[in-house]
């Protein structure tokens, strides 16, 4: 999904960011959930069953393994094309944990 489709659906869905902690910190999507690839296995059960999931990471190579895997699951899932790299071209606003304007790292 681009990134200004999923800007105007957010709402549908429960925003997976599965980036490392130091890019995390950086910015995010405000309101994304924070799992690294290397966990998300592991830490499924912190999902809502019930809610479509939205994966991104900075470029797209990661979040699409996530999509696998979390379709693998049994979950319905959309990936960010692009990543947070598309989402910060696009204009659109990336935060940090204290509220601050955020970058991509």
């Amino acid at each position: 999904m681009d990134a200004t489709t999923a800007r105007t659906r957010l709402g549908e869905f429960t925003v997976v960011d599965v980036r490392e902690d130091a890019e995390w910190a950086a910015g995010h999507i405000d309101g994304a959930v924070h799992i690294p690839l290397g966990q998300l296995e592991n830490r499924l059960g912190e999902l809502d069953p019930a809610r479509p999931l939205l994966t991104t990471c900075r470029g797209g190579k990661r979040s699409a393994q996530a999509h696998a895997l979390l379709t693998a699951a049994g979950r319905t899932v959309e990936d960010l094309d692009g990543g947070m790299l598309a989402w910060e071209q696009a204009g659109l606003p990336i935060t940090t944990d204290d509220g601050r304007p955020g970058t991509v790292a």
